[in-house]
């Protein structure tokens, strides 16, 4: 690597529940002891991840780190998008050490923070797509990397964010509540390429990566750089019983196989609420509660990504 090369670690001192904080000398240990050149910027609540990163003074080999969450990622990845175009895609790097850690489970990145460090500083960049989603609160549009959720697993999130519990088990309760409700789902109309699709959505995911919500294999088969993102659509199912097998599947990526699963990947994507409204939210952030149109596009090769 070249010596001039700069590390700009946007860190989130309440990721993974303000664990993220405590991790910051050991960071800071290992780039003094490799003689690297680095600086460390706390963030101080949302949205300022994103403004820092737009206002950094970065160099053609720089590398920004986003340590810390899903939600860290999303706003470094914003930042970076939303700086002037430079001669080539900027370059990012991950630390995850946040509670929710999908994105970088789908290029391999450690979760031990030391072999993180290590792929960090000897890793090659690697193409990295984005996508682009246009409604709700973002009618200009949010970058994402990881995945759009729509319907009853963005709307568990919605629950689990009500609660005052801060354990794992809050997302269990959320879907607990929401088998209990057992809402009508909207019909959606999906266009997407040369294709179309119009049907009661229980669940769709527009994604980038893998996995979402911890361990729901929503792309299975998704991969990063192909320039497309994956499509999972499940059909409204006639109970709760049929529902919650089709979710159990996710949790394996089996979901195809099951009836009223729908997969397949395209570039760029239409979707119309033709009755009721769309949930949504891109890489956790909240697009909509009740959004009637959405708009998602690739962009291939947007980013770098420090990678094996």
């Amino acid at each position: 690597m070249a010596n001039s090369r700069k590390f700009w670690i946007i860190l989130n001192p309440v990721a993974g529940k303000g664990k993220a904080a405590k991790k910051r000398p050991k960071i800071e240990r290992f780039f003094n002891e490799g003689g690297l050149n680095y600086e460390v910027h706390l963030t101080r609540g949302p949205g300022d991840a994103l403004e820092t990163v737009q206002g950094l003074p970065l160099g053609d080999d720089d590398i920004v780190v986003a340590a810390g969450g899903d939600g860290t990622c999303n706003e470094v990845v914003n930042g970076l998008l939303k700086r002037s175009p430079s001669k080539n895609p900027p370059i990012m790097g991950v630390l995850p050490i946040g509670r929710g850690n999908d994105f970088s489970f789908t290029p391999n990145i450690p979760q031990e923070l030391e072999k993180a460090l290590e792929l960090l500083t000897k890793g090659t960049p690697h193409p990295l797509d984005a996508g682009l989603v246009k409604g709700g609160f973002f009618p200009d549009g949010r970058y994402f990397v990881n995945g759009i959720g729509i319907g009853f697993d963005t709307k568990v999130g919605f629950e689990a964010a009500k609660l005052k519990i801060k354990s794992g088990i809050v997302y269990v309760i959320g879907a607990i509540i929401m088998l209990a409700r057992f809402e009508q789902s909207p019909v959606i109309q999906i266009q997407y390429d040369d294709k179309e699709l119009t049907l009661p959505c229980a669940i769709v995911s527009v994604v980038n990566g893998r996995r979402m919500g911890g361990s729901f294999y929503m792309g299975p088969n998704a991969i990063l750089n192909d320039g497309l993102l994956d499509l999972c659509v499940v059909r409204h199912q006639p109970t709760r019983r049929k529902l919650l097998k089709v979710l159990g599947h996710y949790t394996k990526g089996t979901q195809a196989q099951c009836d009223g699963v729908f997969m397949d990947r395209a570039l760029n994507f239409k979707l119309k609420a033709l009755s009721g409204g769309m949930a949504c939210h891109c890489d956790g952030e909240t697009v909509c509660y009740e959004g009637t149109e959405l708009e998602i596009n690739t962009i291939p090769s947007a980013l770098r990504l420090i990678g094996a």
